[in-house]
């Protein structure tokens, strides 16, 4: 989708309004962090979250551990770490 708008004179710096579906398709909000991708033609905005970044874990940390017990959580498999790993 393309939209033409108009840059226009901020204090003493430049501004494009974000408005409509500049800023629903997305799902920019007030306080949305974003990353500016910067080139000689112009820049790209996307939001600085895992999904803007067009990654997505396929599960959340709950559902990941959700059925966990100390008896199926192979902790008695864990390796301890040596005394020069800790540096001594």
């Amino acid at each position: 989708m393309r939209i033409e708008s108009e840059i226009k004179k901020w204090g003493n710096s430049l501004a494009l309004r974000v408005t409509g579906i500049m800023a629903e398709l997305p799902k920019f909000k007030v306080g949305t962090k974003v990353i500016v991708d910067v080139t000689d033609e112009g820049f790209t905005v996307k939001p600085a979250t895992p999904e803007g970044r067009g990654f997505r874990f396929p599960y959340s940390e709950e559902a990941l551990l959700a059925g966990m017990t100390p008896e199926n959580a192979h902790a008695d498999a864990l390796a301890e770490p040596t005394a020069s790993e800790f540096g001594d």
